[in-house]
């Protein structure tokens, strides 16, 4: 894949999400499918689907369905960035380019917790939306999902991520 510039795609997401998950920027396998978390060996879906309580092996659009129906939205921070390969950790910084989360928030206005997948994630969103959206949310980093953080277990990181649940049974607002 080389040191091209690689692009997002649009969020899984109603206007009545309350949590949103973020990941950095789709690997290669999810790029090529045109899917979020489409690496067999990715976490994501398997926790997911034991949280909500749905078939894994289900359509990608009746999983992303599932999603929507328990109000979380997915997404990634950055819209473009220059990586070879899929490794968070190969994303070159000077070229990332964030999301519009101006407009994002200002759509879904029922998100108040904003997780997420991993610490690429976190440090992109903090250097390039934080300082420039207004909102009160709640953050939380959970473990990364993908095989490359094989040195969490898979039960280690399922009862992090049931955090996504509790947060969205709130229903009080603490945007402003």
């Amino acid at each position: 894949m080389g040191k091209a510039r690689v692009r997002s795609f649009a969020p899984i997401a109603e206007r009545n999400a309350r949590v949103l998950i973020l990941g950095s920027m789709p690997g290669r396998a999810s790029l090529e499918a045109g899917q979020y978390y489409a690496h067999r060996h990715n976490a994501f879906w398997r926790i997911a689907a034991d949280l909500l309580q749905f078939d894994r092996g289900a359509p990608y659009r009746t999983r992303a369905k599932a999603l929507r129906s328990a109000r979380i939205a997915v997404w990634d921070v950055l819209r473009s960035c220059v990586r070879p390969g899929s490794m968070d950790a190969m994303i070159d910084r000077d070229s990332e380019v964030a999301n519009d989360f101006r407009k994002f928030f200002r759509t879904h206005r029922g998100i108040t917790h904003v997780f997420f997948n991993g610490a690429k994630a976190e440090a992109s969103f903090r250097r390039h939306v934080l300082p420039e959206i207004d909102a009160t949310l709640r953050y939380q980093r959970l473990p990364s999902t993908s095989p490359a953080n094989a040195s969490v277990p898979f039960a280690s990181k399922r009862r992090a991520w049931r955090a996504i649940l509790t947060a969205g049974r709130r229903h009080r607002r603490s945007r402003k």
